[in-house]
């Protein structure tokens, strides 16, 4: 296992990481574990269920790919809000400066890309409830 300088979290280099089993490693919801990293980006798997908070990123986009279950992404966006439905196998980019919520009613499990050490509930967010782990990420295992 190897470190970054900047980053304190250890992730497997040069070694093929199994979604499924880095997913049944931990039972944290909301609570992204970082799998590996492309150049400055954390790629990122999570539990979800229920609601995330409203927040957003001020300078970079939050790509999603769902593994398994359902997300939906509410957004706020010049001309309202609106629900994106992201079934099992889709992919969403959140572009930067908007406003969006994360919620799985019935739970799912999601890879995320984002640059190292963003947080996980933006620049700027609603109150953060006990639930939700305000991080960067956590190492895998």
């Amino acid at each position: 296992m190897t470190t970054r300088e900047n980053t304190p979290t250890p992730v497997r280099e040069n070694t093929p990481i199994d979604l499924g089993e880095a997913l049944a490693s931990f039972d944290a919801l909301w609570s992204p574990r970082i799998v590996t990293r492309v150049n400055d980006y954390d790629v990122r798997v999570a539990k979800v269920e229920g609601d995330h908070v409203w927040h957003v990123h001020d300078d970079t986009d939050e790509f999603f790919l769902v593994v398994d279950g359902e997300l939906t992404i509410a957004l706020r966006e010049p001309a309202g809000e609106r629900d994106v439905v992201l079934p099992r196998g889709s992919v969403f980019t959140v572009p930067r400066g908007t406003w969006h919520k994360p919620r799985s009613p019935k739970g799912a499990a999601i890879l995320l890309l984002e640059p190292t050490g963003t947080p996980t509930v933006g620049d700027r967010h609603d109150e953060v409830p006990d639930h939700v782990d305000a991080t960067t990420g956590h190492a895998l295992g």
